[in-house]
């Protein structure tokens, strides 16, 4: 028999911070994520390297924790300039339409400034940007069982057909075209 590994979830998921002390602040008083834990070495367990570093730890809900590496001996950090902004986020749920919106116009009050709600059919969600530059999604679900069940099913033959041609597939063009906004 072969064995087939089976991950159990996410344990964390890690990016970089500009100043670990802020990001903190940023995702306890913006987003009411709680402050697990930190972790500093001045050498790098896995490498052995010596780069002094903070770890920090957020519990994001649902057993979900995302992480933050300081590392002030680095040069400054960057983004993927190939990449466009939108892509590469950090996506949360939230549970319903109503804290979408209450967590919109607390980060409004904030001063952060948000886009959204955006309508993507089975969810809405919100976006904006963290101190350190990480664009951040909320979304809340709206899909209804049978349209998740739609989408699951022709899932295969989109990602076929999108291998063959690199154009959107149209296997599920009722999700925007049942879009209110």
């Amino acid at each position: 028999m072969t064995y087939v590994p089976k991950t159990d979830g996410i344990h964390h998921v890690a990016y970089r911070c500009k100043d670990a002390k802020e990001t903190v602040e940023f995702y306890t008083k913006m987003l009411g994520m709680g402050f697990k834990l930190a972790i500093a070495e001045n050498q790098v367990p896995s490498t052995g390297e010596p780069d002094p570093y903070m770890h920090i730890f957020l519990d994001a809900g649902g057993n979900n924790v995302l992480a933050f590496f300081e590392i002030p001996n680095s040069p400054k950090m960057g983004r993927d300039r190939n990449t466009p902004r939108w892509v590469q986020h950090i996506a949360f749920r939230v549970g319903s339409m109503d804290a979408l919106m209450e967590t919109k116009a607390h980060l409004e009050a904030g001063g952060i400034e948000v886009l959204g709600p955006t309508n993507h059919g089975i969810f809405k969600s919100i976006y904006f940007f963290d101190p350190n530059g990480h664009r951040l999604e909320l979304a809340a679900d709206i899909g209804t069982p049978k349209q998740l069940a739609e989408l699951n099913e022709v899932a295969p033959a989109m990602l076929d057909e999108w291998s063959r041609t690199k154009k959107a597939p149209r296997h599920a063009a009722w999700l925007h075209e049942l879009t209110d906004d």
